[in-house]
C-alpha cells in the first residue's frame, strides 16, 4: 500500500541539503515518517544514508531544507535543543566510554526528557547487560554487548525517534537475531525508528516501508509487503 504523505507525519523533511565542507553530499532528500513507524534508509556505500541521519540530529557542519519533528522547525537548533525535543542518534560507532562500566555508561548525562527508561527497564530488554554492568568496562564487552549498551543509553533519554545506524555491523548471527527483537519490541512499545542497515534480510523482516537513496537523494519507496515483488529492482538498487 504505497504511503499517505498527507497523513500527519513525526518527522517531515523537505528539499534537505547538506555539505561537508566542498562536498554536496544530500541533494534534496524527501521523507516523512508517522508515529510509530520503523522506516530503513537503504542504498549503497556512500548514497547518504549517514549523513541523512546525522542532519536530522543537526550534526553535519552545514545543512539547508526543512527537517519538521513533530511541527517543529529543527533547522537552524544545536544539537543539544534537536536532542531534547526527544529525537536520539545511535552511531554505528556506539560510542561507549571504554574506561567506564556499563552502569556508568548507562548514568552517564544528559536525561533530556520523561519517560527515559529505568534500568531496570534497561535490564529487562538487556539482560546480557544486568549481568555485566558492574563487572565490565565497555574495553571488555563483545560487540553485540557494545550495541545493546549504545541503543540502552539513547533509551535513558526519553526520546521518541530513534536514529539507528546500522546496528548490526560485525556482529554474530545470534547477537543480529537478539538485536531485532529488541527492535521489534520497541515499535511494539511506540517509539518510531529510522534505521540504517546494509543487512538488508535483517531490515525486510522488521520495517514498514523501506527508503531507497543513490547520490543522496531518495529514489524510491517500497512498502513492506511489497518486499518479495519487488527484489529484482532491489538487488539492481543495492548490487546485492
Amino acid at each position: 500500500m504505497p504511503h499517505d504523505r498527507s497523513a500527519a507525519s513525526l518527522l517531515s523533511v523537505s528539499a534537505l541539503n547538506a555539505w561537508y565542507g566542498e562536498s554536496h553530499v544530500l541533494h534534496g532528500v524527501e521523507l516523512d515518517i508517522q508515529a510509530g513507524e520503523l522506516v530503513t534508509l537503504l542504498g549503497r556505500n556512500g548514497a547518504g544514508k549517514t549523513t541523512t541521519l546525522r542532519a536530522i540530529m543537526g550534526i553535519v557542519p552545514a545543512r539547508s531544507g526543512s527537517i519538521r519533528y513533530d511541527g517543529i522547525e529543527l533547522i537552524g537548533l544545536p544539537v543539544h535543543r534537536i536532542a531534547q525535543h526527544g529525537i536520539a542518534y545511535c552511531p554505528e560507532e556506539r560510542g561507549i566510554f571504554a574506561s567506564l562500566s556499563v552502569r556508568e555508561n548507562l548514568m552517564l548525562p544528559p536525561r533530556v526528557g520523561p519517560g527515559g527508561l529505568s534500568l531496570a527497564a534497561i535490564h529487562e530488554l538487556f539482560p546480557n547487560l544486568r549481568a555485566r554492568q558492574d563487572t565490565a568496562q565497555g574495553t571488555r564487552l563483545s560487540g553485540g554487548e557494545q550495541q545493546m549498551l549504545a541503543i540502552a543509553r539513547i533509551l535513558r533519554t526519553g526520546a521518541r525517534l530513534l536514529l539507528l545506524d546500522e546496528p548490526t555491523e560485525g556482529l554474530a548471527p545470534v547477537i543480529v537475531q537478539l538485536i531485532g527483537q529488541t527492535i521489534r519490541r520497541l515499535k511494539a512499545d511506540g517509539f518510531t525508528i529510522l534505521l540504517v542497515e546494509q543487512n538488508f534480510r535483517f531490515a525486510a523482516a522488521l520495517a514498514d516501508r523501506h527508503l531507497v537513496m543513490e547520490h543522496g537523494h531518495i529514489v524510491d519507496m517500497i512498502s513492506g509487503s511489497a518486499i518479495d515483488s519487488n527484489m529484482d529492482k532491489l538487488e539492481t538498487y543495492l548490487g546485492v
